[in-house]
């Protein structure tokens, strides 16, 4: 019964402390020295047609922001399934943007044509030549 009692206990504090907490939708991978924090409003559910914000977290190791002045930055935008030789749908210019507590982060608008999967490629390399290693990150998003 001890046993009983210390299980549901637990879980009424976890299932409270997840009522309290923000939801967080945001994608996180990590290559050699930097990570990325990709975000795509409105909640990871865009529209077909309707403009979107995409945004990319670069943090090097320690932690430390990876502004997009510091970084030679690319978007490129694929249909899903992607065949090796196919040209990106969409190459939108990154933006130098501030959201959330982030500041002059990578962002870019973009307008998917229609619904269906699409990869979102981002690759960078900095442009002092060494403060960080080049990186390549994908992620797919299912539009609505």
């Amino acid at each position: 019964m001890k046993n009983f009692l210390n299980n549901s206990v637990i879980s009424q504090i976890l299932v409270a402390s997840m009522l309290t907490l923000p939801a967080i939708a945001h994608n996180v991978q990590v290559d050699q020295d930097v990570a990325v924090t990709f975000h795509i409003e409105p909640d990871h559910n865009p529209r077909a047609g309707e403009e979107t914000l995409a945004w990319f977290v670069l943090t090097r190791r320690g932690g430390e922001t990876i502004p997009l002045s510091d970084c030679d930055c690319h978007l490129k935008v694929y249909l899903v399934p992607r065949n090796p030789q196919a040209q990106a749908l969409l190459n939108p210019a990154l933006e130098a943007i501030n959201v959330e507590q982030y500041l002059e982060i990578p962002g870019a608008t973009l307008i998917f044509p229609q619904a269906g999967a699409y990869d979102l490629e981002i690759s960078g390399a900095p442009r002092d030549g060494n403060s960080f290693q080049p990186f390549k990150f994908s992620y797919t998003v299912n539009v609505r």
